[in-house]
């Protein structure tokens, strides 16, 4: 991922100094959180609740890895009682954060462990890539993204201890729900076919491992790398070789690639989604995760 730097140091010492020193929400008030990208809001809006205020710093449709702050975002940023965020995956939004925000901050990556970028799960697949640092997208492992929950319920009552017992009471109801769900996908894609995921995106590794399946990226971490010749020949020859009858892409990236190979190797296509940010706004984590539960099982030939 290309790093770019704040523009808005300037601007983001006016705001800050227009609006007051920012922290907990006062009496009477909604406490202000500003999230990230999509999965940290849905986590923060069914967690607070009514007595919160959620800000996404990624808008709906953006592709969440390289975004740019406006002034008016490093503003909310400053402003706000809490801003939730995975260190190291937007640079801007690390930054903007260590300005003003690094005592008002919950990282979720310090909560549960990151595997490296391009680097193996926790059974020992291995994912064909050469990144450097780590893979932020742990939300995609139920989880995994359980134990995020029960630790942002927690740092909300610390922030606001007025509605303390109602945030841990809906952190702890959102943790049965991915319970649930992390059963729905054990079940669901314990008999397949085919344990082979090949994916225009690398960003499945928590997925495949929590499922014991076998992770197979076109491109990287970052979804707008250019894959080498060399890639693309591997990743169709892997697909010949296992049988693959379904190539995975995104819905934030053109399919472009993936259609190439599926053509090359005689497969279809399929819509795998890495929630990086929520397209149908209809829809919420859960039920694009379910989604994506379909499309695995019928690509990988999946039964109960």
């Amino acid at each position: 991922m290309r790093r770019r730097l704040l523009p808005f140091v300037l601007a983001l010492t006016v705001l800050a100094g227009c609006g007051g020193q920012a922290g907990g929400a006062k009496a009477g008030e909604k406490l202000e959180i500003v999230t990230a990208f999509y999965p940290l809001q849905f986590l923060s809006e069914r967690i607070g609740g009514d007595v919160v205020s959620v800000t996404n710093l990624t808008k709906p449709g953006a592709e969440p890895h390289d975004i740019e702050l406006t002034p008016r975002q490093v503003g909310e940023v400053a402003e706000a009682g809490l801003a939730v965020y995975i260190k190291g995956f937007q640079p801007a939004v690390d930054e903007a954060i260590g300005l003003e925000a690094k005592d008002r901050a919950f990282d979720a990556a310090s909560v549960v462990p990151l595997l490296p970028a391009g680097g193996g799960d926790e059974h020992g697949h291995e994912h064909e890539t050469a990144e450097s640092g780590e893979d932020p997208h742990v939300w995609l492992d139920p989880v995994r993204f359980s134990t995020i929950a029960e630790k942002l319920g927690e740092r909300l009552a610390e922030a606001d201890p007025g509605h303390a017992a109602d945030y841990r009471a809906r952190a702890k109801a959102l943790v049965a729900e991915l319970g649930a769900l992390n059963g729905d996908f054990a079940a669901g894609l314990k008999t397949c076919e085919r344990r082979e995921l090949v994916t225009s995106h690398t960003a499945f590794a928590y997925l495949a491992g929590r499922y014991d399946l076998h992770q197979v990226g076109i491109t990287g971490i970052d979804p707008e790398a250019e894959p080498s010749p060399q890639r693309l020949a591997a990743v169709a020859r892997e697909a010949r070789e296992t049988g693959t009858t379904t190539i995975y892409f995104e819905t934030l990236v053109s399919p472009a690639v993936a259609e190439t190979i599926a053509r090359e190797v005689g497969a279809r296509t399929a819509v795998l989604d890495p929630l990086e940010g929520l397209i149908d706004q209809k829809g919420d984590y859960f039920s694009v995760m379910r989604a994506n539960l379909a499309a695995l099982t019928a690509g990988l030939g999946c039964s109960e």
